[in-house]
């Protein structure tokens, strides 16, 4: 007695289907979707099935963000060699895998968000998880390079070191938004420049040796 075969059914990736036809549309209109209800009916899923996943445009392109952070962070840690650096080394890594993972988005990013008029800061709405995320990795590299001596601590200033960052991520991204040379050599140059500045400052200076050595003259004299 010959059997039928029974076909396994395999479940949509909806989340998967939601961020791909969310691009797609950005990519092929140059703009986000008008509606929810028209999205959902070109994905051919029902309206209560996009917000089982997400909330709004805004929480894609929140998970967007998060997505391309996730994969940098993943990247960078799976190296060897990565774990030898200074901090310094390790925030340069960062940004310089993270501007190859935006590459791969380029066109998409250029279409939300190349309008100069709008800062990278004030865009909350859909950069607030991925700041948070990005946060709590520059306050690790923050307290290893107290631990290190390569960052030097400063009452009150040292603990917006974080905030420092995330405005130098926000100056990278839109660096690299209006970079038209080949290969996008301004924006490493630019990289490169900025954060030697940034752990320059952060690092201990000769103002700091010399308030130390004060100090230690006014506490033995």
């Amino acid at each position: 007695m010959e059997t039928t075969p029974v076909k396994k059914t395999t479940k949509k990736d909806y989340r998967k289907l939601i961020l791909e036809g969310y691009v797609s549309h950005v990519l092929e209109h140059g703009a986000e979707p008008t509606s929810v209800f028209k999205f959902a009916k070109d994905l051919k899923m029902k309206e209560e099935e996009f917000y089982s996943h997400f909330t709004s445009f805004e929480s894609i392109k929140s998970a967007i963000w998060v997505s391309i952070f996730d994969t940098t962070l993943e990247q960078i840690e799976t190296q060897e060699v990565f774990k030898e650096y200074s901090v310094r080394e390790k925030f340069l890594s960062f940004l310089f895998t993270w501007i190859e993972e935006l590459k791969k988005n380029r066109s998409y990013l250029l279409s939300l968000y190349q309008d100069k008029s709008k800062s990278f800061k004030s865009l909350p709405s859909d950069t607030k998880e991925f700041k948070e995320k990005f946060k709590d990795f520059a306050s690790e590299i923050i307290l290893e390079g107290k631990e290190t001596q390569e960052i030097a601590s400063r009452p009150l200033i040292s603990d917006r070191y974080d905030e420092a960052l995330w405005l130098q991520v926000a100056f990278v991204f839109r660096y690299w938004l209006d970079d038209r040379s080949p290969r996008f050599e301004k924006t490493d140059a630019a990289i490169e420049k900025s954060v030697n500045l940034a752990f320059d400052l952060m690092g201990k200076s000769a103002l700091d040796s010399f308030l130390d050595f004060a100090k230690f003259l006014y506490q033995n004299k």
